[in-house]
């Protein structure tokens, strides 16, 4: 099979009629030139040594020379090969907590908007591998599955917040299943992370059924604990921009603190990493930069029909006509000797 792979350099072959008109013209111009010159002897021969012919030819050889190079331009290719592409990454899935709590500010901003700041990272990171979302609170949902487009993530991600998910609390166990789930629906093995960022309280239990469901399919979880073991007030603000905490039916503050105790357990029991972020702490970027740098495995793997570029065939006829042109004579051998020219 025959194709130009850059169609559109074959526009240039319209400069080539317009090259043979300027020779023409050219051609004629000096036909006329040395007509008015009239006919004298020494006019004739002048131009008895010029050799019409290899004119002619070197004209010719010029607008071939231009022809060739554009059609080396237009990267001419013939002949196929079969190619096998693999595509090599990781599969990263990112479990947020939107619940309530995340807005506390004992981690400046305030949990949530820390944590999506760093996830932001991790996102624009990564290099092949996919990324997917899942938000939970009460309950938990993918916002976002398994995917290489990057940018559509990160919007996805700049829409999480915690008016997504009228079910409050925090269900741990809701958002490791759903997650596991998301990863099996993508068809995933091993070299698969699922980074957990919470602040730990688990209002519903029964994670260890998850936990478990992640070892056996060899998904390390990276559990991130944001917040303080002091814990901090959630800030509320009303329509008005009022702002308040929230109280218990008593009418008491409540205060939210980080429980690490869960998020341990759960890293440890994947071979994972539990990461405390505290105030200004810097290990959350250090695992990011983990995540992001990591080896991956082979995602996919396609094979395509690769053409071979055959520009240098036209390439080299240009340059070959080219040194033809220069090495063609314009200008005759004359045998006549102009004996007595001087005297």
């Amino acid at each position: 099979m025959f194709r130009f792979a850059d169609v559109d350099a074959l526009w240039g072959l319209a400069f080539v009629p317009v090259l043979v008109l300027l020779f023409l013209l050219t051609f004629r111009a000096r036909r006329r030139a040395l007509t008015r010159f009239g006919d004298s002897p020494l006019v004739q021969k002048l131009s008895g040594s010029v050799s019409t012919r290899g004119r002619v030819a070197k004209a010719t050889l010029l607008v071939a020379t231009t022809a060739l190079l554009i059609l080396a331009l237009a990267r001419p290719q013939f002949g196929t090969r079969v190619e096998t592409i693999r595509s090599e990454g990781r599969d990263v899935m990112v479990a947020l907590d939107v619940s309530a709590s995340m807005l506390a500010e004992d981690v400046p901003p305030t949990r949530l908007d820390r944590a999506r700041l760093e996830i932001a990272r991790l996102i624009r990171g990564l290099d092949g591998d996919r990324v997917g979302l899942v938000a939970f609170a009460g309950n938990a949902f993918v916002q976002s599955p398994l995917t290489t487009d990057y940018a559509a993530a990160l919007m996805f991600l700049q829409s999480m917040d915690t008016e997504m998910i009228s079910a409050q609390g925090t269900n741990l166990g809701a958002a490791l299943s759903v997650a596991l789930d998301a990863f099996e629906e993508g068809a995933t093995g091993d070299q698969s992370v699922l980074v957990v960022i919470t602040d730990g309280e688990d209002h519903e239990g029964e994670i260890e059924p998850a936990v478990q469901r992640a070892a056996d399919m060899g998904v390390e979880i990276d559990a991130v604990g944001i917040g303080s073991p002091g814990g901090a007030p959630i800030p509320l603000v009303d329509e008005r921009g009022n702002r308040s905490f929230l109280r218990d039916d008593e009418g008491n503050v409540v205060t939210t603190r980080l429980e690490e105790r869960p998020l341990r357990e759960i890293a440890e029991a994947t071979g994972g990493r539990y990461v405390p972020v505290y105030g200004g702490s810097e290990a959350l970027q250090r695992l990011v930069d983990e995540i992001a740098t990591g080896v991956g495995r082979e995602l996919q793997s396609r094979q395509v029909t690769q053409f071979e570029e055959q520009y240098q065939i036209f390439l080299g006829l240009a340059i070959l006509l080219l040194l033809l042109e220069a090495a063609v004579p314009d200008r005759k051998k004359m045998s006549e000797q102009w004996t007595g020219r001087f005297q």
